[in-house]
């Protein structure tokens, strides 16, 4: 019978499970236990179709888990084996597989699902020939029973198989799901069906059925056992000769024959008995077929693809059967498809389209989003086989999908090929503004973004508040808010909302105006007891009028309040003849009191008649004195004086006017109480002349005048110019004395043509990057300060930016038809684009090289043609600098010469063995350009240099060096391999037969044919051998060599490139190992090869060392040993290793692997160090302790002699917290050194950490981190033996054959003959230490090679959040964020045990920066300040439950209490996104308690405008928030995206308490980065343990954010931009102006750390898509991703700089800014990247009146 063995992702089928003494999940104490003695072989068979579904099927495992928790499963007690079906059965174990409980329950838990169609008789048939077999573990004389598990109906015939097993004495229930077919359940079960028989409605109740099914069970056991005593058992079988001489043939993806020579004797059948090899086991599991006894082949169909198969034949007689005869065959690979893309992608749908797969009959492609939770359910798409584009359709915006096709070849699929992208961001609304601000309402105005938009929702909040409004519309674009707040700052938002959720929103800020004075306040009807006041309403939401009138003589002032729709008063009961001062104050809504207007008015006399004469006294009139100017600015200025006589005096009467007269005289009354008042506006640098006059009621007293002057429009000084770059500089400026609005700044090329640019900056500004500027180009700079009244001088000056060019080009090897040029590179060059076109513009060529190039050939060029060749060079962000150019001719076409006949040279004799290659040991492999370019004669000098190399080696052979030679043209030819010969003189005889090839060149191809067919076992390779490659080549490659060098180098190999003639220096570069200076030759023709074979072989056979094989390193290679991959912890090889997994590393890109208790990896020691270990070496170790570490002793590392006696080693104490290091002294003693102390029990803290053991003749030095912590004297070390083997994480206690292993975490293990390492070493993979710039590109980062990248593509859409990586000490400094005044943090106390978990404050995410790589947990670092608590409101809008969130939505408006005072910010971080839950983690051992630390110091205050900044963004951020909520609201996105290639592990239990730890280290500074926008809530994760202390860190360096731009000038007057005014009446001074709208986010980070989410299915990366409303381009200049050879690159600051300042704009060409003379600037400082510049702010603090309570109001009146 033949069976289909199919790939599928789902798992339904026929189960068979074995059975464990403990009880199960479900299955405790209290449920029922079969107790009888009789014992039985169980066999489960669950359906494992497409119907039941991943969810379901682990309610199929917990139901199997609860059943075999039922029983005693013992190898001499109850059995239990499972097999699983659909289209195809198989078994999952058999009944001798497992000996216990737990191992059947652990089974039960990693059951695949399988997927299919439902096949049930089928599966009856098959468990009836494979499970209940002998060789299965079936036992004669033993109860036996079958249980069938299946949720639908069977495809195929029941009853027959059904009826087959019952003849057999098999005991059959049968369990039925949901779609279960009693009737087929009621065929196939046993009789009764009462008790057989079991149908449920749904999965879920399953575990309803397990104790009736188990008693029934039991009971028929122990029924059956009593049946079968006294049964004979069957008698042995008698063993005969197998079959003979085993062939597989004509091998497919899917199939292949087996042949074979007849047993002996009269066979009656043969069974022929096949499984994968992967999964196999010493019996005969699996498939089987049984074939006619005088048959002696068979064809074996519907097999995996690409899979190796153990057939064994077995000879049945009548009465036995023969022994097996084995073999094995692999069968072909099904084709995959290709070429996969995504495009077309909209917010909500894209297309995917793939490359046919040849025979396929169709394809099905799966799309599911990425999500940090629960796995999203996959959605599948089927197409038939012509078709190869499909559009998938509703998909939620901002997501990331992963999408996997397959090829399907009827019910099989082949290997998917996967891609991610995401889809696009819902488009926010645009545009926002501002129009008709007044005190309480404004309108605002916005831009629609789509036609597919329904409405807007607008939030909007108070600055300095945090209660939020909402306002849902409809599809408008514009909306009057009302009831606003005078003189205050609000912050709104606008969403559009679409069908899929709500877009970001666009935010602005505006501040309301001042609350309008009432207005013509007068009176009218004077007596002598009264007067009627009158005035006009200022607006419409007056409450009421506060009314005050007071004598001016002293008396008692009186109050009234007025009802606000009443406009008139008359006040009554006044002394005649009395002056009264009255105060109208207009009080609104929100009980905001305007400013008080001020009239005066005397009552009348009383008239009394006299009859005497009446006599009258004059009252004295005295002037004011003191009389003084001050305050000037170049708008006011303040009048002071010294009242005289303040009881007589009305008021004052003050006048002004310029003293050249050009204006009319102004005039303002001062109440007599007031004697000073501030003039403004006035003119800028005039005099003015300011007269007092003081008004009695008998008229005015006598004149006081004084002179003053305003101040002029000063400009700017000390223009200075830094931070030169390529295409930008900054300048700076000392600001002048005077306030100003706001700076202009010009800047245009002097020397090359441009068009001048302008653009403002805030009064608060005095600095600026200028951006967008052409390379090594003088510039003109003009600096202007803007005032109120007009613009000051121009501040003048010139600066000029880097030259980006190369050097020093020139030519050489011009020929007829082609010329080279070479330059020297420039340092930051990331690309060169060359250009040669001939001086009559008749022909032209272009290309482009990488940043690492520094030469070019051209060809099929005409002859005798002169050329101008042109080099520009590339910054990364695209930015090229001007052509360096050079000209050259060409040769003329040669007179040919008489032909003459070629003359051969004897081959030179046997040249001896060099001493430098007498240890050398090595397989070596040179590869030679054959190509027609070559030529016979330049070949033989090939050979002739190949002969002189080779002669220089000592022993050839196996045990010396084997040397293999191909030849390659369009492909390549193996000449001879390594194993070929013996003997140095047979290997020279054959490299002297060696005949030329011809051909293209097609390098690419011929190192992967090394590869794979001369680098193998088959050929003669080593284990444990350095192997060499040689290449040469003559010419360019006509084919990639990028992608197989970069491989073959990570794989080890050691490449040497030699070029000559027209080879490529770049692609030489690219294909020999690093450094290039000892792996890559050139010479300009073959007779040079002299020049450099000296040098070249010296280092292939310093190389070819197999004491110390080069391996690749940090970009280059160094003598060492890899001993990860020696040991098999590689991604491509862990899995088939027992007790090791992988796991999340220190990068995502960096694999991890977890060691298990179970582990006890070991290698033998002479595949390892076949020759032993060197003199001198440093061991390096990057590992992680884990919670469940234990505290004895164990050796990470150890080498042991084959009778188990360890020779050298190192062995951590997780109790003790020691490292120890031991090995044999020179004399066989053996000898330990110890370390402890501080530095030393960070490694056992349970964060990853590297170690450096540096091993010299007379020390051993440790290297935490980096950094050096300890040395011990130590003797010199004797040799090891080979004949053991090495071991990693073996217990010390571990003796003879009891070994075991601790676990623990381990990334990087390597062994590096120097005991310098540990000094080169730079720690790039700890995140708190790696700098890009220093450190080689990230395992599979996005980065290309010279000349592999393709056209450039469009723009990506924004990546989700990568996956979390682990956490550092400190994080490397970020860009330049926006400033406010930052206190110096206070030192940080030592590490303490960890405290209780403190109740849940109210927090405010920050707006996250560019997705980061994601970390594991860290530690926990100490606690913040706690924030200033917000007014809850009600409670918010329903969502799922979880954490506490966000504030929900504001409650109705309560009254205003007073203000609480403020805590002092701290400095606000760069925040990420939200850590997924973690599962709890199993409690571990308690941390060290840390010493006290000291106290810190304490940080500045921060200034109004920095809390005011602060405030500003908890604005933001709280709309921000509100938005995240509503959208995961609409769309029900279950989190953020993030990658499935790794889940991180759940974090631990913090530890108990220890004895005091000490201080932690000391982590760099990092600087602030730029806000970035609100990422939705994620789940909190579990809290961490104690994370270690770090040191204070610095201030970071911000620049300050710049003032919205000025207004636009107004109409031309008085020769000074904008015209005079009307004059006004004195305003209040305004509050104090805002800091900038921070910058939008910046983009995503550079290539350095293009975590392979983005590329290769890992995360990344991913920054979100920002749209610079200013448009404005961000820019970025990572450095070169090429090789500098050796130049220390100067970091770039500004790679991610993004300007805060608005777009420059041309300046009309008549402007006079453009006629003023320029200073040359210079920039002060050698290293211009890292200044920062302090900017004093003064707060103009607000002088209005204080507003009087109006808690008790009087009645109202009229």
């Amino acid at each position: 019978m033949q069976f289909s063995v199919r790939l599928s992702f789902f798992l339904l089928g026929f189960v068979l499970i074995a059975v464990l003494p403990h009880t199960a999940k479900g299955q405790a104490e209290d449920g029922f236990m079969c107790k009888t003695p009789a014992i039985a072989d169980i066999v489960i068979l669950v359906d494992g179709s497409w119907s039941i579904g991943r969810i379901n099927f682990r309610l199929v495992r917990a139901f199997l888990e609860n059943l075999v928790s039922a029983f005693s499963v013992e190898f001499d007690k109850t059995r239990i084996g499972l097999a699983q079906y659909s289209g195809d059965p198989r078994i999952e174990w058999h009944l001798n597989a497992h000996t216990t409980k737990e191992a059947v329950i652990e089974a039960v838990k990693n059951l695949p699902y399988k997927g299919g169609n439902t096949l049930t008789g089928l599966a009856l048939t098959f468990i009836l020939e494979n499970s209940f077999k002998v060789e299965s573990g079936s036992r004669p004389g033993v109860p036996k029973i079958g249980i069938l598990i299946t949720d639908g109906k069977s495809q195929d015939d029941v009853i027959p198989p059904a009826q087959s097993l019952k003849d057999a004495g098999i005991e059959l229930f049968a369990i039925g799901v949901k779609n279960a077919d009693e009737n087929e359940l009621k065929a196939i079960a046993s009789p009764p069906e009462e008790t057989h028989v079991y149908n449920v409605a749904d999965f879920s109740v399953m575990s309803d059925i397990v104790e009736g099914l188990t008693k029934t069970v039991c009971d028929r056991v122990d029924q059956l056992d009593k049946k079968l005593k006294g049964g004979e058992p069957a008698p042995p079988i008698t063993s005969i000769a197998p079959p003979r001489d085993l062939v597989t043939s004509a091998i497919t993806a899917r199939s292949f024959r087996v042949m074979w020579t007849h047993a002996p004797g009269q066979v009656e059948k043969y069974r022929v008995v096949y499984y994968p090899a992967s999964g196999g086991q010493p019996e005969e599991k699996g498939v089987f077929q049984v074939v006619m006894g005088t048959e002696n082949s068979v064809e074996l169909t519907h097999l995996n693809s690409l899979t190796e198969y153990q057939v064994a034949v077995f000879a049945v007689y009548r009465s036995s059967a023969s022994e097996a005869l084995r073999g094995s065959a692999t069968t072909l690979a099904l084709p995959r498809v290709n070429d996969l893309e995504l495009f077309d992608i909209t917010h909500s749908t894209m297309r995917v389209r793939w490359k046919i797969a040849a025979g396929a009959s169709g394809y099905m492609i799966l799309y599911a989003p990425l999500t940090e939770q629960e796995a999203a359910d996959e959605k599948e798409v089927k197409v038939g086989d012509s078709v190869n584009e499909v559009e998938l359709e509703g998909l939620t915006p901002a997501t990331e999908y992963t999408v996997t096709v397959y090829a399907m070849y009827g019910e099989e699929a082949s290997d998917p090929m996967t891609s991610q992208q995401t889809t696009l961001p819902l488009i926010p609304a645009r545009n926002l503004r501002f129009q008709d601000v007044d005190h309480s309402s404004v309108r605002i105005l916005w831009e629609s973004p789509s036609r597919l938009v329904r409405g807007y929702r607008i939030m909007y909040v108070k600055t300095s508040g945090l209660q939020t409004t909402e306002v849902d519309l409809g599809p408008v674009t514009s909306y009057l808010l009302k009831n606003l707040t005078s003189l205050t700052e609000y912050t709104v938002g606008v969403f559009a909302v679409y069908k899929e959720g709500e877009a970001a929103a666009v935010t602005e800020s505006f501040s309301t105006k001042v609350v309008p004075d009432p207005l013509d306040l007068r009176s009218s009807d004077v007596s002598s007891d009264s007067f009627r006041v009158s005035w006009q309403h200022p607006a419409s939401d007056v409450v009421m009028y506060r009314l005050i009138w007071t004598p001016t003589d002293g008396g008692d002032s009186q109050e009234v309040i007025v009802n606000g729709n009443t406009n008139t008063y008359l006040i009554k009961g006044l002394q005649p003849a009395s002056e009264y001062e009255v105060l109208l104050a207009a009080v609104y809504t929100n009980e905001i009191e305007s400013d008080e207007v001020v009239l005066l008015e005397t009552t009348d006399k009383r008239t009394t008649t006299v009859a005497t004469t009446t006599m009258t006294t004059l009252t004295p009139r005295y002037a004011v004195k003191n009389l003084r100017i001050d305050e000037e600015t170049t708008f006011s200025m303040r009048v002071s004086w010294q009242a005289v006589d303040s009881k007589n005096v009305r008021h004052y009467r003050l006048t002004y006017i310029s003293a050249k007269g050009d204006r009319a005289e102004e005039t303002r009354t001062v109440p007599s109480g007031q004697t000073s008042l501030v003039l403004q506006p006035l003119l800028s640098d005039t005099d003015y002349k300011v007269t007092v006059i003081p008004a009695y009621p008998e008229g005015d007293g006598p004149v006081s005048s004084q002179m003053g002057r305003t101040l002029p429009l000063s400009a700017p000084k000390n223009l200075r110019v830094s931070e030169e770059w390529y295409n930008r500089f900054r300048i700076s400026w000392d600001v002048p004395p005077s306030p100003t609005m706001g700076y202009r700044v010009v800047y245009q090329p002097v020397s090359a043509p441009g068009r001048a640019l302008e653009t403002f900056v805030g009064e608060d500004v005095n600095t600026m990057l200028i951006l967008n500027l052409l390379s090594g180009t003088e510039y003109s700079v003009k600096v202007i300060a803007s005032y109120t009244t007009g613009s000051s001088e121009a501040l003048a000056g010139k600066a000029k930016t880097l030259y980006l060019g190369v050097i020093n080009l020139s030519t050489y090897q011009v020929r007829m038809s082609g010329v080279c040029a070479q330059w020297v590179p420039h340092r930051h060059a990331s690309t060169y684009r060359l250009v040669i076109q001939s001086v009559t513009g008749s022909q032209m060529q272009e290309t482009k090289l990488g940043g690492g190039g520094s030469r070019h050939c051209f060809s099929n060029l005409k002859p005798n043609t002169e050329y101008k060749i042109s080099v520009y060079s590339q910054l990364q962000d695209g930015t090229e600098g001007p052509a360096v150019t050079a000209n050259v001719k060409t040769l003329p076409i040669p007179t040919p010469a008489a032909a003459k006949p070629p003359t051969t040279t004897a081959p030179p004799t046997i040249p001896p063995a060099k001493e430098v290659c007498k240890a050398a040991k090595a397989d070596l492999v040179f590869l030679v350009d054959g190509s027609w370019s070559i030529g016979d004669d330049n070949f033989l000098k090939i050979i002739r240099f190949l002969y002189s190399t080779v002669g220089a080696l000592d022993r050839i052979g196996p045990d010396g060096t084997q040397v293999a030679i191909a030849q390659f043209s369009d492909d390549a030819r193996t000449e001879f391999k390594l194993n070929s010969y013996g003997n140095k003189e047979r290997l020279l005889d054959a490299i002297n037969k060696i005949s030329y090839k011809g051909g293209n060149t097609k390098t690419g191809r011929a190192i992967q044919h090394v590869k794979e067919n001369i680098f193998i076992t088959e050929g003669g390779a080593r284990r444990g051998i350095p192997n060499v490659l040689v290449v040469l080549t003559d010419g360019r490659s006509q084919d990639d060599v990028n992608k197989v060098s970069k491989e073959i180098q990570m794989e080890g190999y050691i490449v040497f490139a030699i070029g000559f003639a027209d080879a490529d220096y770049g692609e030489l570069v690219s294909i020999a190992s690093k450094p290039s200076d000892r792996h890559v030759f050139f010479v300009d023709d073959l007779d040079a090869f002299q020049k450099i074979e000296e040098k070249l072989v010296t280092f292939v056979c310093e190389a070819a060392t197999a004491t110390c094989p080069s391996i690749p390193m940090s970009g280059s290679t160094t003598p060492g040993f890899r001993m990860m991959e020696l040991f098999g912890l590689v991604e491509n090889k862990y899995n088939s290793i027992s007790g090791v997994s992988m796991v999340p590393g220190t990068f995502n890109a960096f694999p991890c692997f977890h060691l298990h208790s179970n582990a006890l990896m070991a290698q033998p020691t002479r595949f390892i160090h076949p020759e032993g270990l060197p003199s001198d070496y440093t061991i390096t170790l990057l590992f992680r302790v884990l919670p469940d570490t234990p505290e004895e002793p164990f050796a990470i590392w150890e080498i042991l002699n084959r009778n188990n006696d360890p020779l050298t080693g190192v062995i951590l104490d997780n109790g003790g917290k020691t490292l120890t290091f031991f090995n044999n002294d020179y004399r066989g003693v053996f000898q330990t050194v110890t370390f402890e102390g501080p530095e030393i029990k960070k490694l056992f803290f349970g964060s990853f950490h590297k170690l450096h053991i540096a091993i010299s003749k007379t020390s051993a030095k440790v290297f935490i981190d980096c950094k050096m912590v300890a040395e011990k004297f130590i003797n010199a070390a004797g040799n090891i033996t080979t004949d053991g083997v090495e071991v990693l994480g073996r217990m010390v206690r571990s003796r003879e054959n009891k070994d075991n292993s601790a676990p623990f975490q381990l990334q990087n293990f390597d062994i590096i003959c120097s005991t310098s390492w540990a000094n080169r070493d730079k720690c790039c993979e700890l995140p708190s230490l790696r700098k890009e710039v220093d450190c080689p590109a990230l395992p599979k980062a996005c980065t290309c090679t010279q000349d592999s990248k393709g056209p450039p593509g469009p723009p990506g859409v924004p990546g989700g959040p990568g996956i979390r990586g682990a956490r550092g000490d400190r994080g490397e400094p970020g860009p330049v964020g926006p400033a406010g005044p930052v206190g110096d943090t206070g030192v940080p106390g030592p590490q303490g045990p960890p405290g209780p978990q403190g109740p849940s404050g109210r927090s405010i995410i920050g707006p996250p920066g560019s997705p980061g790589e994601r970390g594991q947990k860290g530690e926990a670092g100490q606690q913040g300040q706690q924030g200033v608590p917000g007014r809850p409101g009600p409670v918010g809008r329903e969502g799922p439950p979880g954490p506490r969130g966000l504030p929900g939505k504001d409650g109705p408006q309560g009254r205003q209490g007073p203000p609480g005072t403020m805590g002092t910010p701290g400095a606000p971080g760069s925040p990420g996104n939200t850590g997924a839950q973690g599962k709890q983690g199993t409690l571990g051992p308690p941390g060290p308690s840390g010493t006290k630390g000291e106290k810190g110091e304490r940080g500045d205050l921060q200034s109004a405008t920095s809390v005011q900044a602060i405030a500003r963004q908890v604005c933001e951020q709280l709309i921000q928030s509100h938005m995240s909520r509503y959208n995961s609201i609409l769309n029900q996105a279950p989190s953020p995206p993030v990658s499935i290639r790794t889940v991180p592990g759940p974090p631990g239990e913090p530890g108990r308490e220890g004895p005091p730890g000490p201080q932690g280290e000391q982590g760099p500074p990092g600087r602030p980065g730029f806000p970035g926008q609100n990422g939705q809530n994620g789940n909190p994760g579990e809290r961490g343990q104690p994370g270690e202390r770090g040191e204070k860190g610095s201030s970071g360096v911000g620049v300050q954010g710049p003032r919205g731009p000025p207004g636009p000038p107004g109409p031309q007057g008085q020769g000074r931009p904008g015209s005079q005014g009307p004059t006004g009446r004195p305003g209040n001074p305004g509050t104090s102006g805002r800091p900038g709208v921070p910058g939008p986010v910046g983009p995503p980070g550079p290539p350095g750390y293009c975590d392979q989410n983005s590329c290769l299915g890992y995360n990344v990366g991913e920054g979100e898509d920002v749209t610079d409303i200013r448009g404005i381009p961000p820019v970025q200049l990572p450095s070169s991703v090429f090789q500098n050879y050796g130049e220390v690159e100067e970091d770039d600051p500004y790679r991610y700089y993004q300007p805060n300042y608005p777009a420059p704009q041309p300046v009309s060409p008549d402007d006079p800014a453009l006629a003023l003379d320029d200073v040359e600037l210079r920039s002060p400082d050698v290293y211009r990247n890292t200044r920062s510049i302090k900017v004093e702010e003064e707060q103009v603090g607000s002088k209005r009146r204080i507003k009087r309570g109006v808690k008790n109001l009087p009645k109202l009146t009229n």
